[in-house]
């Protein structure tokens, strides 16, 4: 299937879509799920975030789909989509990247990667410097066990609203 080129454009409508079937899905929450909702918001990128996204620009491991990304995006928080899916704020990506370095991703082309998101399971997902996305098989960058989900940002992210709106019509977790 084609997609619309990537851009902030792109991601405006990808933020709003996310936006409109989670609040639709939080009418009844409670009421479905018996506990009280969660963090949920697609939240558009300050100026402080744009300046943390210009500083990430000076790593190596950065591609440009991912500085569009943060310059548009401040951080994603779907807690109660599934077991809750987050991309970190550029801000927190840099400040593991320099305490903890880059991630070892040996099914990576390039093995090279750097943690940008997890789901409430631990899971972490991690950008290698290609822009393909991975999840580690475990709540753990330990065993360097990885499965590739997606091969760039824009699939990956395109997976997450499917998962959203899968999530929100049949109560199905997961991306796929």
């Amino acid at each position: 299937m084609d997609r619309p080129p990537y851009s902030a454009a792109w991601l405006a409508r990808w933020r709003q879509e996310i936006t409109d079937v989670v609040g639709v899905m939080l009418l009844a929450f409670e009421e479905t799920h018996g506990f009280g909702q969660g963090d949920n918001r697609v939240r558009v990128a300050d100026e402080d975030e744009r300046r943390a996204a210009r500083d990430l620009a000076r790593e190596p491991l950065v591609f440009d789909d991912l500085l569009t990304f943060y310059e548009s995006i401040g951080e994603v928080a779907l807690a109660d989509v599934g077991n809750g899916y987050f991309i970190h704020t550029a801000r927190d990506v840099l400040r593991r990247l320099s305490e903890e370095g880059a991630v070892f991703v040996p099914e990576a082309d390039d093995p090279h990667g750097m943690v940008i998101g997890s789901d409430g399971g631990g899971h972490l997902f991690v950008a290698d410097w290609g822009g393909a996305i991975h999840r580690t098989r475990t709540a753990s960058l330990d065993a360097e066990e990885f499965d590739r989900v997606a091969d760039d940002l824009p699939e990956f992210l395109d997976l997450l609203r499917g998962a959203v709106v899968r999530f929100a019509e049949t109560g199905e977790p997961g991306l796929s």
